[in-house]
């Protein structure tokens, strides 16, 4: 369960305050799909910046699994980040000469899990995913856009998060690929009883998801 109460970003620009994040609460539960929807600079990926503690708000609460991220130190930050939460970009964010399988490791060994292990279930996870065969030994740039994509939600899984965030995680694919990415976290949220919070711009897509949150000026405001 992600609970946020009264969150606030406030940042200064030249005399003034700007509020980012001003005054948002809200609630998704466990293997919840929920979406974040709003205008440029509406307070969108600072609100996610904040749920993923890549960002500390000025105030608040974000509680999540009964645990309040805002009041954790840096080294329980950095633990918080690499196993409670899993991050999925629009840019896909693998790295090049790491393959498929290598990419969705990566996050596992970090965390300490022994290699036989990461590799087993990174294969499991691509496969969950769609991506089989000699794919999963490919390198990112001999793989599609939304394959890509896959891989970048596959390593986001590997840690077995409670909560995934991805920000405009269909914004490079083209419509009908990036309905299938929709769908696949979807599916994933109920499977793998995993609470999803997407940032997106494509209302035809946000409508599917069974939450919607919409922003303007930092603010929440009723659908």
């Amino acid at each position: 369960m992600l609970k946020v109460k009264d969150l606030k970003k406030t940042y200064k620009s030249g005399d003034s305050n700007v509020n980012a994040v001003d005054g948002i609460s809200l609630n998704v539960s466990d293997g919840e799909f929920a979406s974040i929807v709003g205008r440029s600079g509406s307070g969108k990926t600072t609100l996610l910046s904040l749920l993923g503690a890549l960002d500390k708000p000025s105030s608040g609460s974000i509680d999540v699994d009964g645990q309040d991220i805002t009041q954790l130190h840096d080294k329980a930050l950095i633990k918080y980040r690499c196993t409670k939460i899993g991050y999925v970009f629009q840019s896909y964010n693998l790295v090049p000469n790491l393959t498929a399988t290598e990419n969705v490791m990566l996050p596992m060994e970090f965390a300490g899990v022994v290699k036989a292990e990461r590799e087993k279930r990174a294969r499991e996870l691509l496969e969950q995913v769609g991506l089989s065969g000699d794919k999963q030994d490919r390198k990112p740039p001999r793989l599609s856009g939304g394959e890509q994509q896959r891989v970048a939600i596959a390593r986001a899984l590997s840690n077995k998060p409670g909560l995934i965030l991805a920000d405009e995680p269909t914004g490079n694919l083209d419509s009908q690929t990036g309905a299938m990415i929709f769908d696949l976290l979807h599916n994933l949220a109920k499977s793998e009883n995993t609470t999803i919070v997407v940032v997106t711009h494509d209302l035809a897509i946000a409508g599917k998801t069974e939450k919607v949150f919409r922003l303007s000026d930092g603010k929440l405001v009723k659908n």
